[in-house]
């Protein structure tokens, strides 16, 4: 019984084969970034206030003071949702009465915006808030319609593995990128706020069905050594890249339409990669269809320019590193210590996940050009995800991932002592908050699976990630809290960083320890009484290995 890995062994690490697949897969990954983070300009809030018709006939300084006023931000500015009443105001203009002077206006009667609003042009041209009079009343609908795409999100981790493992990895890679090229063109048309939701849940659902089946296809296709490396530095930096390129096209088309039609375009270009692709040699081993699998591979060795040997898989052979059990969700919570890891992995996924989508869709909360901040909030992930990279290569994880998270959520509590004039520290305070949370959250896929044995390990890493989808479909919230105080979201996400992070000093340490194959050979949380060593971790101790994981 031979390992998978063993017998393309043959082929080499870095070949031209590998490179192309490396490549391809990631730029894949380019329009899941802008597409991820489009609703920060789709659904942009301008500023707005209570239209006034020019039909009612107010004298030209009642109608300057027809708006009362509100304190926002330590500023006198025009109500966002209220007006004077117009039937009042305008018998006092036609009397010849003058507003302040001869009428006090705090006294006046107060009505909401009955004829809609008059936005500022100033960032957006149109957005949906402004198609769909998403404010006042209505703005709990804008943070939901952000939600809602997350929760699309969730809908599509559950269904997008099961998918590739009955139909094949390249099969839902480019179905998912069909879905979500295909809605997210359907959503220009959108003729109410419900309905470009629903497609925008949809759409969720594709985005990341597409991410998770190039990241399986990419593990399952290249060697050992280049699969960290992929799951990092590639899928990772080059989502980064579609997230820089996002405030690129945003800045150039200030339409929600155009710019959504803008962002769908791209989408097309993936559709030569099918002939580029392969199918993933170890889901056709699976399936047992040996032949189209060793046509790969001599294919990949052709490319390599390596004489591939006459027979590579044998159907009579099993191969070791493609058995597998059934594990049931229940077995992480089998004993103590392996549900404790659990729920303290689930605390850690999804308060990270928190911080790093709430601290990306609060970009237009920020003091300066939203545009020019989308771009740095893109740019300082890609020094983020080289930073993680560089740690997980020589130090140990928990106390990596518990220092980028202290570092993270500490300048974000900095944020509320800088002084309103100087702004510019508060932007660099943010995104310093997002290196710190981005590195974190690049970490996880790492330091999950190298903590639970190989039995359960996906079960692990699938069900720690769907908390981090729970946790944005929160975010959106942390950014809504904004509206009433700027402050309030950095507090929050701060605190609770600090707060995972101190909780990340209680996992057990899983670097330079080989990798657990049963739930006795896992290590226990910190705190733990555990007693005599067991031979296996007093075995572990003394002969420690680097590891390079799947992830």
């Amino acid at each position: 019984m031979r390992d998978y890995d063993e017998v393309i062994a043959f082929l080499g690490e870095w070949g031209p084969f590998q490179r192309l697949i490396f490549f391809l897969l990631s730029a894949s990954i380019i329009p899941n970034g802008f597409n991820g983070m489009s609703v920060v300009f789709l659904a942009g809030t301008p500023e707005h206030h209570c239209l006034v018709p020019h039909t009612v006939n107010l004298s030209s300084a009642w109608r300057n003071h027809s708006i009362p006023l509100e304190t926002k931000d330590g500023r006198q500015v025009p109500h966002s949702c209220r007006r004077y009443r117009l039937a009042t105001i305008a018998n006092f203009s036609a009397m010849g009465l003058e507003p302040g002077q001869d009428v006090d206006l705090e006294q006046l009667e107060q009505e909401n915006c009955l004829d809609g609003w008059e936005y500022s042009q100033d960032v957006f041209t149109s957005t949906i808030v402004t198609e769909w009079n998403l404010v006042c009343e209505d703005d709990w609908k804008t943070p939901l319609t952000t939600s809602l795409f997350f929760v699309g999100v969730l809908c599509g981790s559950f269904v997008s593995g099961q998918l590739s493992d009955r139909f094949g990895r390249k099969k839902v890679l480019f179905a998912t990128m069909a879905v979500q090229t295909g809605f997210s063109f359907v959503q220009i048309f959108s003729t109410n706020w419900e309905m470009f939701t629903v497609l925008f849940a949809i759409v969720g659902m594709g985005q990341i069905s597409n991410y998770v089946v190039a990241f399986i296809l990419g593990t399952e296709i290249l060697n050992k050594s280049v699969r960290i490396i992929f799951a990092t530095l590639g899928v990772c930096t080059f989502f980064a890249l579609g997230y820089m390129v996002l405030p690129l096209f945003a800045f150039f088309i200030r339409d929600w339409k155009m710019l959504l039609l803008a962002l769908t375009l791209p989408g097309l270009l993936c559709v030569p990669l099918w002939w580029f692709i392969p199918e993933s040699p170890r889901w056709l081993i699976s399936q047992r269809r040996f032949s189209e699998a060793e046509q790969i591979i001599q294919k990949a060795a052709k490319m390599n320019s390596i004489v591939a040997p006459a027979v590579i898989f044998d159907p009579l052979e099993e191969l070791n590193s493609l058995k597998q059990q059934k594990v049931f969700i229940l077995d992480l919570f089998k004993t103590r210590n392996i549900a404790t890891i659990t729920v303290m992995s689930v605390m850690l996924w999804m308060l990270t996940s928190v911080g790093y989508f709430a601290l990306s869709l609060n970009v237009p909360n920020l003091h300066g050009d939203v545009y020019l901040n989308c771009f740095l909030s893109g740019l300082i992930e890609v020094p983020a995800y080289f930073t993680a990279w560089l740690l997980l290569r020589t130090l140990p994880r928990r106390y990596i991932i518990a220092g980028v998270l202290f570092w993270g959520g500490g300048v974000l509590l900095l944020v509320q002592v800088v002084p309103e004039d100087y702004n510019f520290v508060s932007i660099g305070l943010v995104m310093l908050g997002k290196f710190g949370v981005t590195s974190a959250f690049s970490m996880l896929y790492v330091f999950t699976a190298e903590l639970y044995p190989t039995l359960v390990r996906n079960m692990a890493v699938g069900i720690t990630s769907m908390a981090s989808r729970v946790g944005s479909i929160i975010a959106p919230y942390f950014v809504y809290l904004g509206a009433y105080n700027k402050l309030l979201p950095y507090i929050l996400m701060g605190s609770l960083t600090v707060l995972i992070g101190i909780v990340t000093l209680f996992f057990p340490e899983s670097f330079g320890v080989t990798l657990p194959e049963n739930l006795e050979q896992m290590q226990k949380v910190r705190g733990f009484r555990c007693g005599k060593k067991s031979t296996v971790s007093m075995d572990r101790e003394e002969n420690p290995k680097v590891l390079v994981t799947a992830f």
